[in-house]
C-alpha cells in the first residue's frame, strides 16, 4: 500500500521558531549546518559516504512535506570528515586477509561519538542501528517501536562491513531491510525511515488507513478498488456496492486472511499462534 502525495515540497524547515533547541556539540565546522534542531521532535541521524544520498525521496510524498514542516527531522553525517589523511580514508584490508574493505573502528567510533553527543543512552529512547544483512529482518513492528522513541542513529554499512569490535563496544542493534545484499546500506535507510516516520502523529492525514493496512494486525490488506465500477469487463465485487458495512468489513476480513494464508504462509502461521 503507498500513500497518496498532496503536493511536492522542498526539505527546508519553515516552522522552527520557538522550538530550536540548543545543547553543546563536539561539531566538526566540515559538519556545520544550517538547518536548526527542534526541540521535542523525532529526528533521524545517518552515518554515510554518501550524504548527498539524502533526503532522496525522503524529501518527497507526504515525508517530504512533513519533514519541511518539521514534524521530524534528517541528519545526514559525512563518515569521510573523520577519515584519516590527505585522501580523508576510513577503511583498511580485512584481518586474516581476504576481498574488499571494512570500516575502520577508530573512525567509526569518532563519528557515532558525535552522532550520539547528548543524546540519551536509553536505546529505546535512540536506537543505535546498523545496517546489515545479517541483521534481525526489519518489520511492522520495529518501525512502531522507532517511532515511539525520540530519534534513531543510523550506520550505512559499506565495502565488506563494520568492525565487530564497534558493534560489540556501542551495543548497536543490527538490522536487515531482507534476506539479500545491496552495496551499501542507503537504501535500506531511506526505506525504514519512510516505514518509520509515517507512523508519528500528524505525519498521514488519515489515521486509520494505517490501522486497516498491510501488516498492521499481522495480515496483508485486503484488495482495493475504485471507480468505475466496470473496467475492461472487470468488475467491482458487489458486497463492496452494496452499502451493508457489516458484510463488507467480513469481506475484507476474509480477504486478508485468504492472501496471508496464500501469500505469506510464515505470516499466517503467526497470526494463528496469536
Amino acid at each position: 500500500m503507498t500513500d497518496q502525495p498532496t503536493r511536492t515540497p522542498s526539505t527546508s524547515l519553515s516552522k522552527s521558531h520557538g522550538r530550536i533547541a540548543v545543547r553543546p556539540s563536539l561539531q566538526p565546522r566540515d559538519l556545520m549546518v544550517d538547518t536548526p534542531e527542534l526541540a521535542g521532535t523525532w529526528k533521524a541521524k545517518i552515518i554515510t559516504l554518501l550524504p548527498t544520498a539524502f533526503p532522496g525521496m525522503l524529501g518527497e510524498s507526504l515525508t517530504g512535506k512533513a519533514l519541511q514542516d518539521g514534524l521530524w527531522q534528517l541528519e545526514p553525517i559525512d563518515l569521510r570528515i573523520f577519515g584519516e589523511g590527505k585522501h580523508r580514508n576510513v577503511d583498511d584490508t580485512p584481518a586474516g586477509g581476504g576481498a574488499g574493505m571494512v570500516l575502520r573502528p577508530d573512525i567509526m567510533g569518532k563519528a557515532i561519538d558525535f552522532a550520539q553527543n547528548g543524546l540519551p543512552s536509553d536505546r529505546e529512547k535512540w536506537p543505535l542501528i546498523y545496517l546489515s544483512p545479517r541483521g534481525k529482518r526489519f518489520d511492522q513492528a520495529t518501525a512502531k517501536r522507532w517511532s515511539k522513541a525520540e530519534g534513531i542513529t543510523m550506520i550505512c554499512g559499506r565495502f565488506e562491513g563494520l568492525d565487530e569490535r564497534v558493534i560489540e563496544h556501542y551495543d548497536i542493534e543490527e538490522v536487515s531491510l531482507g534476506d539479500f545484499v545491496l552495496t551499501g546500506g542507503e537504501i535500506p535507510a531511506q526505506a525504514m525511515i519512510d516505514a518509520t516516520v509515517r507512523l508519528i502523529d500528524g505525519v498521514l492525514g488519515n489515521a486509520e488507513s494505517i490501522e486497516e493496512e498491510s501488516h498492521s494486525n499481522g495480515l496483508l490488506e485486503h484488495p482495493q478498488y475504485t471507480r468505475p465500477a466496470d473496467w475492461r469487463g472487470h468488475k467491482i465485487p458487489e458486497v463492496l456496492m452494496s452499502g451493508h458495512h457489516g458484510n463488507i468489513a467480513k469481506w475484507r476480513a476474509d480477504m486478508s486472511k485468504s492472501l496471508t494464508q496464500d501469500r505469506r504462509p510464515d505470516l499466517w502461521t503467526l497470526h494463528k499462534a496469536q
